[in-house]
């Protein structure tokens, strides 16, 4: 069983529609709301955040893969119902006892933890916060792991922590130094895993990745964030005349247009490479650290013509002064996801990314703006 954090609360009962969820298993007509399937012990795993963009998407991969993803969540920017493929459980991330309960009452055998605060510029204003929720997420975790004796750990982390690297591409080795709260807490809570690693024969996979962007091909997900900070439905909003102009934040880096290049993966690659480090660690093998991207860059104005391109037209845009820490080039170096995963990110091409986004932004506005925020089916009031 897989089990999916993400955030607060008691527990949510829902009741789960295997034949929806779960392909190719039939529905058990006598589980109850909030009962996992317990008939393959083994597959169960708990995603932390798996209500959220890429936890979701992860649950879904998991799921193809015979896994039975269990979420929990506390809902704060996650969305109810993206939680279609395996039971919600309603929690705090920090709140030792509720996983150490969920956990002993799930029998997952691994978790996969997304479950954190995500936003670069709010943590320089409310650095609190994500010091509160990430490091104390991730000890609140580790300690209930240690109890409940569950050893296999996949942590989803961020290129953040790398900060304002002197190279590129950028491998696994290359120095992590952070320049704000955000990178900061994930590089934290990487040092604490591995830290408990050494002490309490922990199994991990540290995930770092680059630009998430994209989303389902399939439409069962979108990308759905408030406030909206992400580059590429920013210049879609844009493009749909649901937001101002594009804010191109400078254009004299040392690039060949002058604007910054960045390593953009699709979501769903991102899900599999998850799930590869997951069956990675099931079978046996030593915790490791891989970066997720695809060693390839696009700069700011590749994506806004990609964009122009995806929508039909012209999209309105400015320049202004630069940002403080832009590094003008970030690129991941993928060389040890393939060597260790045979990770392939087959469907990060700058076209289907966009067009992946396009498609998940008007689902998303033609629903109203209620968007993701209506209960799944059968949720208990």
């Amino acid at each position: 069983m897989v089990i999916v954090l993400e955030s607060e609360g008691c527990f949510v009962g829902i009741r789960f529609d295997a034949c929806r969820g779960m392909r190719g298993r039939k529905p058990d007509k006598h589980r109850q709301e909030g009962e996992a399937e317990m008939g393959d012990a083994n597959r169960t795993v708990l995603v932390t955040g798996g209500a959220g963009f890429i936890g979701s998407h992860t649950c879904k991969a998991l799921s193809r893969s015979d896994f039975l993803p269990i979420t929990y969540d506390n809902l704060s920017t996650g969305h109810a119902e993206a939680v279609r493929w395996g039971p919600l459980y309603h929690g705090d991330v920090r709140d030792v006892l509720r996983l150490t309960e969920v956990l002993q009452e799930t029998r997952a055998v691994a978790v996969l933890h997304f479950a954190a605060s995500a936003y670069v510029g709010e943590s320089m204003t409310d650095p609190q916060k994500y010091y509160r929720n990430n490091v104390g997420g991730m000890t609140a975790l580790l300690d209930a792991l240690n109890v409940t004796g569950v050893n296999a750990l996949v942590l989803s982390s961020s290129c953040a922590t790398y900060g304002e690297p002197e190279v590129s591409p950028i491998d696994e080795e290359t120095p992590q130094r952070p320049i704000n709260p955000y990178g900061r807490t994930k590089l934290i809570c990487e040092e604490m895993i591995g830290d408990y690693g050494r002490a309490k024969s922990l199994n991990y996979a540290i995930l770092r990745y680059f630009n998430a962007a994209g989303a389902d091909p399939e439409g069962d997900l979108v990308e759905h964030h408030s406030p909206e900070t992400h580059l590429i439905p920013c210049i879609l909003m844009a493009a749909l005349g649901l937001s101002q102009e594009i804010r191109i934040f400078g254009n004299e880096y040392p690039t060949p247009d002058g604007t910054c290049i960045r390593d953009f993966i699709h979501v769903t690659d991102i899900a599999q490479g998850h799930t590869l480090a997951l069956n990675s660690l099931l079978s046996g093998k030593k915790s490791f650290t891989v970066n997720l991207g695809t060693g390839h860059g696009s700069s700011i104005l590749d994506v806004i013509r990609a964009c122009e391109a995806c929508v039909g037209h012209s999209i309105p845009q400015r320049i202004v002064d630069g940002r403080i820490g832009d590094p003008p080039v970030l690129i991941a170096n993928v060389a040890r996801a393939r060597a260790i995963l045979g990770f392939e990110p087959n469907h990060s091409d700058l076209a289907t990314i966009v067009r992946t986004a396009f498609t998940a932004l008007q689902k998303v506005h033609g629903r109203g703006a209620a968007g993701l925020s209506a209960q799944p089916r059968g949720q208990a009031p």
